[in-house]
């Protein structure tokens, strides 16, 4: 499929994965970004191009005809369970919505509302859930004897950030996600062990506190907190808001996929597919604004309802045709 018109893409949200997105669209020629819609006064938001105009988000369903996919930039824990389902049910969507133990429930969510208006949703789009899950299934598709094993970073998570910083008492603070270097030797080297989620990664957090608050409650509230560090050692640390500036700001990440397996009469294989970015967000953006690309295709096919990376073809993704991407890069 040859696009013919440049795909209208909408921002839904603009912090630190907005701004990604529009810097992203501006790399992608066959794109053009029509408007950010924030729930803050959209004369207080500065984008990077003065020509993209900013509008309330409670106002987006007037903007149903001028916008072609809508890239939803809120955070997993609580805007987007509400605005996955409530968007898709007038725009095509891409999102990042990576609590993995949520993935099937918002699915449903969103596919059940999207197929009923006739919208096509890709939903968990990122580097994990994303990329990583694509090829945790090769992986395992192609050494079906063998073992998966997944590592973050060192790096500073969005998802699990912006969950930091939604607990009471908290004014600000990121996490890192650290992985044990000893478990990843392991599975390099040919191992097969058995690791639990404590033996493969810490979870380390740097929190400013609002005025007044216990820091001990604050502890209790993030260590404890299902889905995000519940099964995770996880180290609170209590910094001054001139610390978080000073050694917090960057954003980057990365990880590993390793697939340990045998072929033949005990071969082993191993495959590994890894990660290092300097802005997690920004690379994120990127993963968005592709699949941005493949939801306008599969929505002028006609093929509606909820996606995720394993229902969309690779070749969806590139602007250029078939014919082009079968000449210059299979």
């Amino acid at each position: 499929m040859i696009l013919t018109k440049e795909i209208r893409v909408g921002i839904a949200g603009y912090g630190n994965l907005g701004r990604g997105v529009e810097s992203a669209i501006s790399q992608n020629k066959d794109m053009t970004l029509v408007g950010v819609f924030t729930r803050r006064e959209p004369k207080d938001v500065q984008l990077l191009s003065e020509q993209v105009p900013v509008h309330k988000l409670d106002e987006i369903e007037s903007f149903k005809n001028d916008i072609d996919v809508l890239i939803l930039c809120g955070g997993s824990k609580n805007d987007l369970p509400e605005q996955g389902p409530a968007l898709a049910k007038h725009f095509t969507t891409v999102d990042s919505f990576d609590t993995h133990a949520k993935i099937p429930e918002y699915f449903a969510a969103v596919d059940e509302v999207a197929k009923e208006a006739g919208t096509t949703a890709i939903i968990s789009v990122g580097w994990d859930p994303g990329l990583f899950s694509i090829n945790r299934l090769m992986g395992e598709s192609i050494l079906p004897e063998g073992e998966t094993y997944t590592f973050w970073g060192k790096g500073l998570s969005q998802g699990h950030s912006d969950a930091v910083r939604r607990v009471d008492g908290v004014k600000a603070g990121v996490q890192y996600t650290l992985p044990a270097e000893d478990a990843i030797n392991r599975v390099r080297n040919g191992e097969h062990p058995e690791l639990s989620t404590k033996d493969k990664h810490t979870r380390e957090c740097y929190v400013v506190l609002e005025e007044g608050a216990s820091a001990d409650q604050v502890r209790e509230t993030i260590v404890t907190m299902p889905d995000y560090f519940a099964d995770y050692d996880t180290i609170v640390h209590f910094i001054t808001e001139e610390e978080l500036r000073l050694d917090h700001a960057k954003m980057p990440h990365g990880g590993f996929v390793i697939r340990s397996g045998n072929t033949g009469k005990h071969t082993d294989q191993v495959i590994e597919f890894s990660l290092k970015l300097d802005s997690n967000p920004e690379f994120t953006s990127s993963v968005l604004v592709a699949y941005a690309r493949a939801a306008y295709k599969l929505q002028q096919k006609g093929d509606t309802g909820a996606k995720t990376v394993y229902d969309i073809a690779p070749g969806l993704l590139s602007p250029k045709s078939p014919a082009a991407i079968r000449k210059e890069l299979l």
